[in-house]
Order: C-alpha cells, then structure tokens, then sequence
C-alpha cells in the first residue's frame, strides 16, 4: 500500500460513556472511540483523503477495537505500534447536575511513551501533510519531544505540517502549554487553533487580532469561531466563512472534523477559502448526532448540504 498522503499523529482513547440505569438500577456503558487526531483522521478519510495515523496502543481490548474502526474507515494503521508493556488510554463520561464529567486514564498509556526513536521518519517524508495537536504534546515529555522530532522531519522533508492547538489545562499549565504551542506553531504551516484556545494562550479578544498574532508564527491561519464559522487569513488575505445553520445536539470532535475536513479538501487542490467552507459544513453536521466519530459526515453528505 502506498504512503498515506495525510498522516495524523497522537493519541487514541477509548470512551466509556455511562448511560441511564436499566430497571435493575445497574449502570451500563456504552463504548466509542475518542481522540483528537484520530477523529481528524476519520473526517479526512470520509472526505475521500489518503490517511494514516501515528501512535502507540497497548495489546489489548482497546487497542484491538481501534484497530478495527480504522480498518473500517480506511484509515492506515501500518506506522500504529503496538506495545505489550502499556496500555491503551480510557476516559469515563458520567452525568451530574453540572453536565458532562470525564474522568481519564492515561498515564503511562502507550502512546504517552512515545519517544523520538518510535516517529517512521521514511513514512512521515513521503506523505503531504503531517497534522499534530497540542494533546498530542501535552500527554507527556517525551511524548512532546516525538511530535517536535516528527515535525522537524516533515519540514527537512518538504512535508506541509498542520498543528491544532487543542488546549487541554487538565494536562499542563498554562504557561507550559503556550510556549510550546507556539513553539510548534511557528514550525507549522497550517495552524487550527480555536477561538477560545486562542484567548487563553494569546490573551488577545477578537478574532482579527488573534489572527494577526499567529499569523507572525505561521503562514496560513484557520480560526474555529464555533457557531460564528471561521476566520481563513493568510499573511495578504483573510475571508470569514460563515456557519452551517444546524439544530445541533453534541459538538463533541467537531472541531476534529473541522481540521480532517478542511485537510482533505486542501489535498484535493481546494483553494483555503473553499476547504474552509467545506470543513465549516462538515462540521456543523457533525454536531447534529451524538459523539465524536458516529455523525462524522462523508464526502457526498457535505456536497449535499453545500448545494
């Protein structure tokens, strides 16, 4: 099988999402799949992308399970290593007064051990596009190091790398979080950063003026607004593309899907301002269901809503 053109990197978790007692008062779970570039991976490859994913599982019922939803959605597992020694990441979705309460475990998860040695520079080389994600920094140190080390290797190489921010304070501090952000960033060529990451790691308000700042850092900038669409700018030009009108029920991943979508449409030949449409439609669709991957739209669904 060839190289993927688009490879995502990060890691995988299994979502244990607890649902109303049966009669019996007894909780059942309900299992899906999370992870921030691995639903990028699947919204890019339900648009039509070449994709595979980079990351680390533990030998076990998780990891087989996202082995079996990538094959399912064709998505590349030949640079996904599997370690005996570690296990796959989980988190627990439970429901309270105060919404939904996640509860993780991955520490010393398998792909929280990622180091440098364990990036397929040969694979990351031959592909288009690298897309990493702040989480895919924030797990760990050296887990950190491997995706600086995958992105100085796709630069070297002439591979377009695309960096989400993804901010996650329950992983790392503020501080902490922005400098390496940044850091990744101002290596980056397509930064995803939303609008609400942006004001904590910027302290800046408006969506111009945000724009501005990681446009000093990175050439082409897309900043999710959420239900406001999203600001596409380059260094001599910038367009707003409005929101989708949906009825939405979970925005769980969609900023994912924003990401996989519009990555997509830019390997297809798109200019930025039709993959940003394009990815503003596949998002808002993807709020319409419940979960991450479920209500992930394909190719023919977004060109139907689009019209």
């Amino acid at each position: 099988m060839s190289t993927p053109a688009l490879l995502c990197m990060g890691e995988p978790m299994l979502e244990l999402n607890r649902q109303p007692p049966d009669a019996e008062s007894r909780a059942l779970y309900l299992e899906g799949h999370g992870g921030d570039t691995s639903n990028a991976a699947i919204a890019a490859a339900r648009s039509g992308a070449s994709v595979g994913y980079i990351t680390a599982i533990g030998s076990d019922a998780a990891g087989q399970s996202f082995l079996d939803l990538w094959k399912r959605e064709n998505v590349d597992t030949a640079t996904v290593t599997i370690r005996p020694d570690a296990p796959t990441g989980l988190y627990l979705v439970t429901h309270g007064p105060q919404g939904h309460e996640f509860t993780f475990y991955r520490t010393n998860s398998a792909a929280a051990q990622m180091t440098p040695a364990d990036i397929p520079e040969a694979a990351i080389r031959a592909a288009r596009i690298l897309h990493v994600s702040g989480i895919s920094q924030a797990i760990s140190a050296t887990a950190c190091d491997a995706v600086f080390h995958a992105i100085h290797t796709a630069r070297a190489a002439g591979t377009l790398v695309s960096y989400d921010t993804n901010l996650r304070l329950r992983l790392w501090p503020a501080a902490r979080a922005a400098a390496i952000i940044h850091a990744a960033l101002a290596l980056s060529d397509i930064a995803l950063p939303s609008l609400d990451d942006a004001r904590t790691l910027t302290g800046l308000d408006t969506p111009d003026a945000i724009a501005d700042f990681y446009l000093t850092l990175c050439p082409t900038v897309l900043l999710k607004l959420g239900a406001q669409g999203a600001l596409c700018a380059t260094r001599t030009h910038r367009t707003h593309i409005p929101a989708h009108p949906v009825t939405p029920i979970d925005a769980t991943g969609a900023g994912d899907c924003f990401a996989g979508a519009f990555l997509a449409r830019h390997l297809a030949g798109d200019t930025l301002e039709d993959a940003t449409r394009y990815a503003t439609i596949a998002a808002a669709l993807s709020t319409t269901g419940f979960g991450a991957v479920a209500p992930i739209p394909t190719a023919e669904a977004v060109l139907a809503a689009r019209g």
